[in-house]
């Protein structure tokens, strides 16, 4: 009889470490398919991050800075402008070619293209490039680019003078074009509500193998950079006549 309680005691024991024994494994299983759900649940939304934010990326570089044009875009000569605002050359192109350029708008003749850059804030530290630029896209809102752009090149400072890095000023002589200053206005430079944009057009810029500002491109052709043979007025207007 003894024995066969110790038998009955070995069996329930036995029976009880089996149960156990079993009761850990699930618990395992159960713990693992835990960590694996978890492991591709956070998985999938890494994948979902990746692929959003590739998608933005691509969103992003595939946003051209598109240049602010002037004059009828049906003009059979297309002139290509890269300028600065803080740029003596390129207020040196403006003050010289201005009034060709505009005789030129008028007659249905040429349409400029202007790409804004900062490469004097880059070059020289100081946010007067990219301010005037923003304000310039600003006015351009307005329907008063032309003039306003006008504006900043005959008041432009000396290129270490970083004073259109103050909205204040660029509000100032804002004021010198009729009907440009409003709180709309006023409220897009102070933001820097274009920012973006210039920035995206400084990038393009830099990434366009030019070396410098004013680059000045006549249907795609640099007609600026050859030193050896002079750009002047004269000759701009003789090369878009010949395209009419």
């Amino acid at each position: 009889m003894t024995h066969n309680r110790t038998s009955a005691r070995d069996r329930l024991r036995a029976e009880q470490q089996r149960h156990k024994a079993s009761e850990k494994r699930r618990r395992t299983v159960k713990v693992a398919a835990a960590v694996i759900g978890a492991l591709a649940v956070a998985t999938g939304v890494g994948a979902t991050v990746a692929t959003q934010s590739g998608g933005d990326d691509e969103q992003k570089s595939s946003q051209s800075a598109k240049p602010i044009t002037v004059g009828d875009k049906g003009a059979p000569a297309k002139l290509t402008v890269y300028e600065d605002f803080r740029c003596p050359a390129c207020g040196q192109f403006e003050n010289t070619y201005r009034s060709t350029i505009k005789s030129l708008e008028k007659a249905g003749k040429l349409r400029a293209e202007y790409h804004l850059v900062a490469l004097i804030d880059q070059n020289m530290g100081g946010s007067g490039s990219k301010k005037a630029a923003n304000a310039a896209a600003c006015a351009k809102d307005r329907g008063k680019f032309e003039a306003y752009h006008d504006v900043l090149y005959r008041n432009q400072p000396a290129e270490q003078d970083d004073a259109f890095a103050s909205t204040k000023r660029l509000i100032e002589l804002a004021k010198k074009v009729e009907g440009l200053v409003s709180p709309a206005f006023e409220e897009c430079v102070s933001s820097g509500k274009h920012d973006a944009w210039v920035s995206r057009s400084s990038e393009s810029f830099s990434a366009s193998g030019h070396q410098g500002t004013p680059t000045i491109l006549l249907d795609g052709k640099n007609i600026y950079a050859d030193q050896s043979n002079p750009l002047t007025p004269q000759k701009l207007k003789k090369m878009v006549e010949q395209k009419s």
